[in-house]
């Protein structure tokens, strides 16, 4: 069996246990960990996620960044001088997560997440170099009454997150599944 198979089995099995309603929403968040070198894998796979989640009775809906920074740069005042001199983009990359946050919030209305609701996040991996997976998810998870699965390319050790295993990871607290945790 692949390790996308297996992973897909592991979230299965953890997204079927009862949910707590008394969470905190750091609490809420699940993060998906495979290896970045399996990212159109996982892609191609995520309407299984979809169905595994719905036969658990919760609902669906998928927040893609992969196109964000694009999306924001290009709509930036002063765009062109940025791609003239990228050394430069690091002066407005707050404005970076407002745009990400903006976003999501109008995700959120469309329809409504409610407290039942699974909101699958993915293209992570386009934040690299710009923004933390951490502040991020930090950012929205209060955001989602339900629980916030993140599509996480990277490895998970120690409890130890490494994005794209690029540089240095971090500690956090989301329930971490892999393809080969066990529930």
């Amino acid at each position: 069996m692949s390790k996308i198979k297996r992973l897909i089995k592991s979230y299965e099995k953890f997204i079927a246990i009862p949910w707590r309603s008394d969470s905190a929403p750091l609490q809420r968040v699940i993060f998906c960990v495979y290896n970045e070198n399996e990212e159109l894998r996982l892609r191609a796979k995520i309407d299984e996620f979809e169905l595994a989640t719905k036969q658990s009775d919760h609902e669906w809906a998928v927040f893609d960044l992969t196109d964000t920074f694009a999306d924001w740069l290009s709509g930036h005042r002063y765009a062109q001088k940025y791609f003239l001199k990228p050394q430069l983009i690091s002066t407005i990359l707050p404005g970076y997560m407002n745009f990400i946050t903006e976003k999501f919030d109008a995700f959120l209305k469309q329809p409504a997440a409610g407290d039942n609701t699974v909101v699958a996040i993915k293209g992570v991996g386009s934040l690299f170099g710009f923004l933390k997976v951490k502040e991020v998810v930090d950012n929205l998870a209060p955001k989602v009454p339900g629980r916030i699965l993140v599509f996480f390319p990277g490895s998970y050790e120690d409890n130890n997150y490494r994005l794209l295993d690029g540089y240095d990871g971090w500690n956090y607290l989301a329930v971490p599944i892999t393809a080969d945790t066990a529930f």
